[in-house]
């Protein structure tokens, strides 16, 4: 890389070679300070409109973000009851609160695959004209499989990043109010923050959804680690634009733990909803909740887990050297489709990335290599490095 060139060409330049060189096939990337964009970049054949699959940011975008509107409405908390809205399932008989599930302290086991039981029991799941009851019905059926889930350990004895535990959350706010999670997304946090993501209903599918793509067929190969934990599962082809994960598919496609697709526009600008919050800011809730929010769990030692969100790992984290490198931290999230957000909240720094990696399949990982190479770029190429910098520059 020449020092003759500008920091910000440096960026340019790095996305669109991982995107020549298959590290994934499309990217875009949004970057903030202090609330103004200071880069904005799109590799590969998409465009700045273009949704992606965001995967597991759902679970901060949406379903953390609609904890902390319920919590401020009273219709939720930090210590509300699993088993008030799930009796008697061993989650909620072992006592764990919605504070467990966010904290992913709630003993349950990372992934359980739903999907392959419902997939087998209803294989008329992949007809793009299957009846919506029947997918409501299969939706039902999946939310019940995670409640009846059994624990892998005590609550709030270990951290164990849990889909399962999300899925019940996701589950329980829109139990507290009546209403879908898609509806509770679109009225509390999209509006107000004026974000184009949203959820891709398979019932009501968008006519407009040309997403990046992601994988082919239904269901996806098992990704690494998950080798041999389904077999003779029908499979088929399916439409570009419905959800990557297959437990949040045969879930309607709207689930807690997955299934929002947007732009890395509309990643950053929650990004910024969490800057702004903790200043005072109330779009989505006022700064004593997303301070308490934000702060790593108490009870587990060791953990780098918030209520929802994550913060940087000393070692290998995928924000790099920089990001969260000074109190008050970073906070952000991964998905698994290739994207992610990382919130520099001593800096005011928001960097989203959003990627379609695994549309190269399962196996390709140079993302992991990727986020902390650029992560680091950004915070040099903006002179943020030094924290003197960073604080005061």
């Amino acid at each position: 890389m020449s020092g003759s060139r500008h920091p910000i060409t440096i960026l340019q330049t790095v996305l669109d070679d991982a995107c020549k060189n298959g590290v994934f096939p499309a990217a875009q990337a949004i970057v903030l300070h202090r609330g103004a964009q200071v880069f904005g970049h799109v590799a590969g054949n998409v465009s700045g409109d273009t949704r992606f699959d965001l995967a597991s940011v759902t679970k901060v975008l949406s379903t953390t973000a609609l904890f902390l509107r319920l919590w401020t409405e009273g219709k939720v908390g930090p210590d509300t009851l699993v088993s008030r809205f799930f009796p008697g399932s061993p989650v909620g008989d072992a006592g764990a609160t919605v504070a467990d599930l966010l904290y992913h302290r709630s003993g349950l086991p990372p992934f359980v695959p739903f999907f392959a039981q419902a997939l087998t029991a209803h294989p008329e799941l992949l007809d793009a004209d299957c009846p919506s009851a029947m997918r409501a019905r299969v939706r039902e059926e999946v939310i019940q499989a995670a409640a009846s889930t059994p624990l892998a350990a005590e609550p709030r004895t270990r951290t164990a990043y849990s889909d399962v535990g999300f899925i019940l959350l996701g589950e329980i706010l829109s139990r507290a109010t009546g209403s879908p999670l898609d509806t509770l997304f679109s009225r509390y946090v999209a509006e107000p923050l004026g974000l184009s993501a949203r959820f891709h209903r398979l019932t009501d599918f968008p006519a407009d959804a040309a997403p990046a793509p992601t994988g082919a067929t239904r269901p996806r190969e098992p990704a690494p680690g998950q080798e041999g934990m389904w077999k003779d599962v029908p499979s088929r082809r399916t439409r570009p634009g419905e959800v990557d994960d297959d437990n949040a598919w045969v879930m309607d496609g709207v689930a807690g733990h997955a299934g929002l697709f947007g732009t890395a526009v509309d990643v950053a600008r929650f990004g910024q909803a969490v800057l702004d919050g903790c200043s005072g800011g109330a779009a989505i809730a006022p700064g004593p909740l997303w301070h308490r929010v934000l702060a790593t769990d108490p009870l587990v030692q060791g953990s780098t887990r918030s209520m929802g969100f994550d913060s940087p790992s000393a070692v290998g984290s995928s924000a790099g050297h920089y990001i969260g490198d000074t109190p008050p931290g970073a906070v952000g999230h991964l998905g698994f489709t290739g994207t992610s957000l990382w919130v520099d909240l001593r800096r005011s720094l928001v960097v989203a990335l959003v990627t379609n990696r695994v549309a190269h399949g399962r196996q390709e990982l140079r993302i992991r290599e990727f986020r902390p190479l650029f992560h680091d770029l950004v915070v040099e190429a903006l002179g943020l490095s030094d924290l003197q910098q960073g604080t005061h520059g």
